[in-house]
């Protein structure tokens, strides 16, 4: 698609940046995250203020519908100097045993990043620890910064991708009884948070086995790379390489690539499906395995998705744990 196509065909949605005034921080509609399970905000609504501590608004609702063992937490960024939170899911009979856990990071979707975008998930994960369809995991659901995953230098606070690689990730590890290596640490994320997990396994294969990308917007990032970092009128990337496209070409050509456990999953009727079939088959080319999980009849959300085929999602990982178990 060229570029000249690519505007028209997304002209409501330039225009609505527009009318809004957002700048960098604007929730793109195609990348709501969990806002997706809403009504859009219409285009005269500005984008919630960020903050990199971001718990639930109504802390006595979020006890009532979220499993007892999901704890909020801060820790201070050593290179921002200011407090980052995220909540943890910690499984039953974590608080009075002495066992080592493997960790799945859930990476939220939407713009800007919040912590409480994507922790409704910690109920699906309880529920399958609890009829056995997975084995005792900690999931992590950390805050991705001011543009949700990704890098931006020029803005205050601004490294969502490196405060995740360099500081959550040890922070937890430090911090919870996990196995911390690589085999036992899994990454997955939706929307957004899939565009973040697949250029920070493509980058940083060393900290992940087991990946699982969920209705990551590949279009926009496909834009990115035609256009000199640029997704929108309004919004840069990092010019040079700083898209799924490329870091998955980068991450082919090594040598001395690690392997990875690579699951992409999307719903049939996501506006994002057709082009996670096109990355899919981008990815053959370069040869890079990995399977591909399509969702019969859902649109573009996570709750839905995890709703038909969350147990499909969540045992990818166990795949790997189980294959890499400390006896």
């Amino acid at each position: 698609m060229n570029t000249l196509t690519f505007r028209h065909a997304f002209f409501p949605f330039f225009h609505a940046m527009r009318l809004a005034g957002l700048g960098l921080v604007l929730v793109c509609l195609g990348e709501l995250g969990f806002a997706q399970d809403v009504k859009p905000a219409k285009a005269s609504q500005k984008a919630a203020p960020f903050s990199w501590v971001s718990p639930l608004a109504n802390a006595e609702s979020a006890r009532k519908t979220l499993p007892p063992t999901v704890r909020h937490s801060t820790f201070k960024s050593a290179s921002m100097g200011i407090e980052v939170g995220y909540y943890i899911y910690l499984p039953p009979g974590y608080a009075a045993g002495k066992e080592r856990y493997p960790v799945v990071y859930h990476l939220h979707g939407g713009r800007p990043g919040a912590e409480n975008k994507a922790v409704r998930l910690a109920g699906y994960v309880d529920a399958a620890i609890k009829k056995g369809t997975i084995k005792p995991t900690i999931y992590v659901f950390p805050n991705g910064g001011p543009v949700s995953w990704y890098d931006m230098p020029k803005l205050k606070d601004g490294l969502g991708e490196s405060v995740f690689v360099k500081e959550v990730i040890p922070h937890i590890d430090a911090t919870y009884r996990t196995w911390g290596t690589r085999e036992g640490r899994a990454l997955e994320g939706y929307s957004q948070g899939g565009r973040g997990t697949t250029r920070i396994m493509f980058k940083h294969p060393e900290l992940f086995l087991s990946v699982a990308p969920g209705g990551s917007g590949y279009g926009p990032e496909k834009h990115i790379q035609e256009n000199d970092g640029y997704e929108s009128d309004n919004l840069r990337f990092l010019p040079i390489g700083y898209n799924t496209w490329d870091i998955a070409k980068t991450f082919a050509a090594r040598k001395d690539r690690p392997a990875l456990n690579v699951l992409i999953w999307d719903g049939t009727k996501c506006f994002n499906y057709e082009f996670n079939l096109k990355f899919s088959a981008y990815l053959k080319e370069l040869g890079i395995a990995h399977d591909f999980l399509a969702i019969p009849d859902v649109p573009h959300t996570a709750t839905g998705s995890y709703d038909v085929k969350g147990d499909d999602i969540m045992r990818h990982h166990q795949k790997t744990f189980e294959a890499h178990r400390p006896k």
